[in-house]
């Protein structure tokens, strides 16, 4: 299966790099009969405000997941897939509004990722708009958002999860530092809503259980997308004299930490979860070599990368980083399961897409029919010079990220307490 995904990769990436994928999708938008269906996927994610940036790239990764699906013709011959942008401004209030818009226009699937805070209203108003409108109903094709919560206590048939959850990446990040003697104190800086609240509660339940010898020195929440001068927090992490700070912070939140951890020469190594998120290279430079490391379920110098051409091709359109591997995953799996189910009705594909196996670029993907979790390996890695098995820098700043360990899928996995209820199959 991992040499088949290969073999697509690198066929989409031929095309895409002479620019055939475009003209191939409009080519294919001619000799299309009028009634071949056009899938429309609402991306619902903050396209201004503080989190525009991370927004406004991972919408890129979706429309070229979409032109691939199109060209390839994953889900069958003549059926296209459009993405269709909405801005959430990065609120829970504006999403469940616009929400209320795709529905009337007719989007039967929606993608988003940026914020647990919106994930979780946005699955339940999704839940409840399909049960009460069977006629417009929606799946959810979460791509981000990862409070464990979503496939746990508040999970539902209608939403499927392309992440790895803040549970599943926190277990990866402290089974690889129960290994590092150095580490002796930590100090826990994330953002204040569900994903954050999380990751400082998993890191205080891991880190006793695998090293009860460390200390949490220190613990501070910020508010989401507010705090403009990180320096404070510099200044009692210092005073802390923690070795070891753990955050789970992304976007505009990680980028200003580490910029301020850099101007005042902080020399603790941060454990992340989004050190490769557009910004937060450059934000660290040369600072964060061998300092700053990452939980990911995917980066751009894995050994024997099937995913190198679409990166490379990525980059080369958009002179930006191309990181979501989800925005494929949850595009081709849409794709497979339109095809397997033989219509783009969303209840059939979603009965479709519940316990589907299949090939995906970084081998088999098993999307868990209990939660809707999607199993995959997680890497471990470290932002460090490029050279060597770092083929690939990032943001142009000389330095990308090597990996220390492999999460095999079957170690990354964690129970679920989800009890879903299914809607009965047409």
């Amino acid at each position: 299966m991992m040499r088949a995904a290969r073999a697509f990769a690198l066929a989409v990436a031929a095309l895409a790099a002479s620019g055939a994928v475009v003209a191939q999708t409009k080519g294919a938008a001619k000799a299309t009969a009028p009634s071949a269906p056009t899938v429309k996927i609402a991306y619902l994610d903050p396209l201004s405000g503080p989190f525009a940036a991370v927004g406004q790239n991972i919408l890129k990764h979706f429309q070229v997941a979409a032109e691939m699906a199109t060209a390839k013709q994953l889900a069958g011959a003549g059926i296209r897939f459009e993405i269709v942008p909405f801005d959430s401004k990065g609120s829970p209030q504006e999403a469940l509004t616009l929400l209320r818009a795709i529905a009337d226009q007719g989007i039967h699937y929606v993608v988003q990722g940026q914020g647990s805070h919106v994930a979780i209203p946005l699955s339940e108003a999704i839940a409840r708009n399909n049960e009460r409108n069977p006629s417009q109903s929606i799946v959810f094709l979460n791509y981000a958002a990862i409070d464990p919560d979503l496939t746990n206590s508040k999970c539902n048939f209608w939403h499927f999860s392309f992440d790895a959850n803040t549970e599943m990446k926190m277990e990866a990040l402290t089974d690889y530092m129960k290994g590092r003697t150095e580490i002796k104190s930590v100090y826990l800086l994330n953002q204040n809503y569900s994903h954050g609240q999380q990751t400082a509660r998993f890191a205080k339940e891991l880190l006793a259980r695998k090293r009860p010898d460390v200390k949490i020195v220190g613990e501070d929440f910020v508010p989401l997308g507010q705090v403009r001068d990180f320096s404070p927090y510099i200044a009692k992490i210092r005073a802390s004299a923690a070795d070891t700070v753990i955050t789970g912070n992304w976007g505009t939140d990680l980028v200003l930490f580490v910029r301020a951890a850099r101007d005042a020469g902080l020399t603790a190594n941060f454990y992340t979860y989004y050190a490769g998120v557009i910004g937060t290279p450059t934000a660290m430079g040369a600072s964060g070599a061998e300092r700053v490391r990452m939980v990911s379920y995917w980066h751009p110098n894995i050994e024997n990368n099937p995913a190198e051409p679409i990166y490379v091709d990525f980059k080369k359109r958009f002179n930006e980083e191309w990181y979501v591997l989800a925005s494929y995953n949850s595009v081709s799996m849409l794709a497979e399961a339109i095809k397997r189910a033989g219509s783009t009705d969303p209840l059939k594909v979603a009965h479709t897409m519940s316990g589907m196996k299949m090939a995906g670029l970084m081998g088999e993907i098993e999307m868990r029919a209990t939660d809707h979790q999607l199993q995959q390996p997680l890497y471990i890695s470290t932002f460090t010079k490029a050279g060597g098995p770092v083929k690939f820098d990032a943001e142009k700043t000389g330095f990308g990220f090597r990996t220390e360990k492999v999460i095999p899928t079957y170690v990354a996995s964690t129970p679920t307490s989800c009890n879903m209820q299914r809607p009965a199959k047409p």
